[in-house]
């Protein structure tokens, strides 16, 4: 009996490697998480970062990738106001990376992660030569795991999963 559960549809449950697989993307989320709510930090401690123009400021950031990017419309859209487009990509990390840390609508948060990584890889990385040196296509890729798989484990997804599931048994 037990090697037809093995045989035809994986591993007995208990066994270990149905375990790795409920926590394989534990260490994904704490990276992403903390990555992007440190990215955010950097971001809204740096008083240059928000300016329009001066050294390390957004503005100059947008405007020196401009036309190495793949779609200089969206750096242009960008430039119209370059602090609120700052404030955006800050918050907007940091959203995700609590969110992502913590398991709160991981898949929501794991898509605006991907969505920021796509914007920053069509604009700022975009002409990276050869294209495997560029962190932004390599994060977007990272991001998509967790918008499929969400988080399963160590996470209030699962807590709210839990609630629902005792609360659907009475």
């Amino acid at each position: 009996m037990r090697s037809d559960l093995t045989t035809n549809y994986g591993p007995p449950p208990g066994d270990w490697r149905d375990t790795a697989q409920r926590y394989a993307l534990v260490p994904l989320r704490i990276f992403l998480g903390v990555t992007f709510i440190y990215a955010a930090f950097d971001k809204l401690t740096d008083s240059a970062f928000f300016k329009a123009s001066g050294g390390g400021s957004i503005g100059d950031q947008m405007r020196g990738v401009r036309d190495s990017s793949a779609i200089p419309a969206l750096v242009d859209l960008a430039l119209r106001s370059p602090s609120g487009f700052g404030y955006a990509i800050a918050f907007g990390e940091l959203a995700v990376g609590i969110g992502t840390l913590l398991g709160v609508l991981t898949r929501l948060a794991a898509v605006g992660g991907a969505l920021i990584s796509l914007s920053l890889w069509l604009t700022v990385s975009w002409a990276t030569e050869p294209y495997y040196l560029g962190n932004d296509l390599a994060y977007l890729m990272a991001w998509l795991p967790l918008v499929l798989a969400g988080a399963a484990v160590w996470s209030v997804d699962a807590w709210w999963r839990g609630r629902r599931f005792r609360s659907s048994e009475y």
